[in-house]
């Protein structure tokens, strides 16, 4: 069975069982799928206001985009796990000849190169979704505020657990070109995605405190 498909309790329990996957790379693709459903439901309550007839397309065109991107990094979810299982089943490997120990060393390598790419995707559509959120911030219905913020923290948390999924995966590839390229993407994401959740979390906390006061 898919994790996509998974209730949220039938998730939690196989998340928190003694198997390694799925893991904090699954888990931070789940997390950004929340955080682009956050910024729909924010789109659809906005355009629903009368008060901001005037600029529906804009929201229009902002919740097609977070759906595309929700979907997308659903799919992800699985293909973080698939491709851990694609290692541990590489360490099984036998290694008793030279030649197999060849085969087994090549599939690790190969299959720690393939768990680098869903939680880059991750990063990607994380820092895709923070983007939306500044487009929207402009001018939205802030009734729906504290939902907005969940759903920059949502993705500031995908985007920094990905990282971290990044880093432990070209730790052991050897090809160094390859370690270079993806340090340097996840990196850029790591920073600039930082800087754009920290600035959209800090205006809708201080707009919330001014509304208390």
């Amino acid at each position: 069975m898919k994790l996509i498909n998974y209730t949220v309790e039938g998730f939690y329990k196989e998340l928190a069982s003694d198997s390694p996957a799925p893991g904090g790379g699954s888990t931070a693709a789940v997390e950004a799928s929340f955080g682009c459903g956050l910024i729909a439901m924010v789109c659809e309550l906005t355009i629903r206001n009368k008060k901001f007839a005037d600029e529906a397309d804009k929201y229009r065109k902002i919740l097609k985009e977070a759906h595309r991107l929700g979907e997308q990094v659903q799919l992800t979810i699985d293909k973080d796990t698939d491709a851990f299982m694609v290692v541990s089943r590489a360490f099984s490997l036998p290694k008793e000849t030279d030649e197999e120990k060849v085969v087994r060393k090549q599939t690790i390598q190969e299959g720690l190169k393939g768990c680098c790419y869903p939680p880059l995707e991750t990063m990607k559509i994380s820092y895709e979704g923070l983007k939306l959120a500044a487009d929207l911030i402009q001018k939205y219905n802030t009734n729906a505020a504290s939902d907005l913020g969940s759903g920059v923290a949502s993705l500031k948390a995908a985007l920094h657990s990905a990282y971290l999924n990044v880093l432990i995966n070209i730790g052991g590839i050897q090809d160094q070109a390859f370690v270079k390229e993806m340090e340097q993407e996840a990196q850029a994401l790591y920073k600039d995605g930082t800087a754009v959740a920290n600035s959209l979390y800090g205006i809708i906390a201080d707009s919330l405190k001014t509304q208390a006061v």
